[in-house]
């Protein structure tokens, strides 16, 4: 099922339960989905990489949003930030933990031989590529960096 056809059955659950939260963040992932078809040069159907891609920049923003409130002290505009992420999550792959994460980056610096913080780069590269939707670029990033030893 794609993912324009999971996000089109849950907007109708939603609107049935009357779930505002859901309702929003379903509707901005709707719209994602939309402006990524219309764009110069995109496809009808969008592939699975632009899909978690757009979900993740949606969770990004969001969490972004949420902790900006927070630091602020704005907790009553930071609590709805992070119920739409948990609902945007649904369509996301499961998170990798932080030793599954770890565990996987090690493997690829060893498949690279990356021995320092020159060989970045190309480890970042190929983790964001077999990670992608796994984990955000900020854990990779900084789980490479522990490893290569900043």
């Amino acid at each position: 099922m794609s993912l324009q056809t999971a996000v089109m059955t849950k907007l109708k659950e939603a609107m049935k339960a009357k779930d505002t939260v859901a309702l929003e963040s379903l509707r901005a992932i709707k719209a994602g989905i939309l402006m990524a078809q219309t764009e110069k040069g995109a496809k009808e159907e969008l592939d699975e990489a632009t899909e978690l891609s757009l979900l993740q920049k949606l969770v990004k923003q969001r969490k972004d949003s949420a902790s900006m409130y927070l630091e602020q002290g704005r907790e009553d505009l930071a609590a709805p930030e992070l119920a739409q992420v948990k609902v945007i999550e649904q369509f996301l792959p499961a998170q990798l933990s932080e030793e599954e994460l770890k565990k996987a980056i090690e493997e690829i610096v060893a498949s690279t031989g990356a021995t320092s913080m020159k060989d970045m780069g190309k480890v970042m590269g190929i983790a964001s590529k077999q990670l992608a939707g796994k984990a955000d670029g900020k854990s990779i990033s900084m789980v490479v960096k522990s490893l290569l030893g900043l």
